[in-house]
């Protein structure tokens, strides 16, 4: 004999979990509809921006590349990857609220969605290393390039690009210091799969920031940050000195001391590894 009130709570029981089997399936549908796979393209970036331009994109819409024939990288650098390889992805967000005003808070919340995704694969130390690669020991695993659309004095659009190096061995020896997760881990990846896994870890990434407040992604950064609290050397108008990192800003500067404090901003200085 089943009572009334059991009939009755399994009823609203069975409800609840297929409303939350929906709500499962409804956001990885949406996820899914916004991440697509290009065979070859010149940059992925080049490819993101082209489709806000038409007005054929929309916020949380990505792009990842099996092969880019022009990546971009930092400061008019090129992003060398071999085919298949690696992740090239690139994300379109509309800042708003907390980034509005504040790019650089912006830049530490994607830096701070790549480094949460990696530690997935890393248990060695892994870093931020001013203002936006990734880090293993003193191996470069990853880079960051964010490009704008401003109307006027407004901030319209970023295109988010991402490159980790996941499986390849061998790096064109220009190269300085690169690693891949293979290297370290020994393990092959499926590149689209990590490249889904970071696409949805920046879009979670941005939905937390709602929830938090500048200093709080900043403390995060800096508590990632490359060589905090480390003697490095630094160069700077072709002079090399020795600095201790202490913190970044919340206005992306990097805060350094010696017999002076020092304060640089991006690409003032370069890093002498």
């Amino acid at each position: 004999m089943e009572w009334p009130w059991f009939a009755k709570l399994k009823s609203i029981s069975l409800q609840l979990i297929s409303k939350v089997l929906f709500l499962c399936h409804w956001s990885f549908m949406k996820t899914t509809e916004l991440f697509s796979i290009l065979d070859t393209v010149d940059s992925t970036n080049n490819y993101a921006m082209a489709k806000l331009h038409a007005g054929l994109a929309k916020h949380g819409m990505a792009w990842v590349a099996l092969e880019q024939t022009a990546g971009k990288g930092q400061r008019g650098r090129e992003w060398l990857s071999q085919p298949g390889e690696n992740i090239a992805l690139s994300v379109v967000v509309a800042p708003a609220g907390l980034f509005a005003n504040q790019p650089f808070v912006f830049n530490m919340t994607i830096a701070n969605a790549c480094f949460n995704f990696l530690t997935t694969y890393f248990t060695e130390e892994l870093t931020i290393k001013w203002p936006n690669d990734l880090y293993v020991s003193d191996r470069k695993a990853g880079g960051i390039l964010i490009e704008n659309i401003y109307q006027g004095s407004a901030w319209k659009w970023a295109v988010v690009g991402v490159g980790i190096n996941v499986n390849q061995l061998f790096f064109d020896q220009n190269l300085k210091n690169p690693v891949s997760i293979r290297q370290v881990t020994g393990k092959s990846y499926d590149t689209t799969a990590l490249a889904r896994n970071l696409h949805q870890a920046i879009l979670d990434e941005l939905n937390r920031s709602g929830r938090s407040t500048a200093n709080e992604i900043l403390k995060s950064y800096n508590q990632r940050l490359y060589k905090r609290n480390k003697t490095v050397r630094l160069k700077r108008q072709n002079i090399v000195f020795e600095t201790n990192i202490r913190e970044v800003n919340k206005f992306g500067q990097l805060l350094t001391t010696d017999s002076i404090d020092r304060q640089f901003e991006f690409g003032e200085v370069e890093w002498i590894l």
